[in-house]
């Protein structure tokens, strides 16, 4: 089990990626655009490095939905190989099964 303040620390993450989505877009738009002049561009830049570093999508990290555990971690159940694993064997993840062969 990952320590709370982790989990609690990548939920903050998530807040504030949504929060600064927006902003963030179009402060990028103004630098990407061949239309703004030099000023506008170093502007944008730096209002956009004004932001608070977690606001960066980047920065978030993905967790097991469980127990917190950041490595081992498959996208598409939201949960690290161990408890993907013991949900399989009880039956909790439709259509899963362990392979034998």
């Amino acid at each position: 089990m990952a320590k709370t303040c982790m989990i609690q620390r990548e939920l903050r993450r998530h807040q504030m990626v949504a929060k600064y989505a927006p902003l963030r877009a179009s402060l990028k738009t103004v630098i990407a655009s061949a239309d703004s002049s030099e000023q506008d561009r170093f502007d944008a830049q730096m209002k956009l490095q004004k932001l608070p570093r977690d606001s960066a999508k980047t920065r978030i990290r993905n967790r097991c939905k469980i127990t917190g555990r950041p490595h081992g971690y498959y996208r598409q159940f939201d949960l690290a190989r161990n408890k993907l694993r013991e949900y399989a064997m009880f039956g909790y993840v439709p259509g899963l099964r362990k392979a034998s062969w």
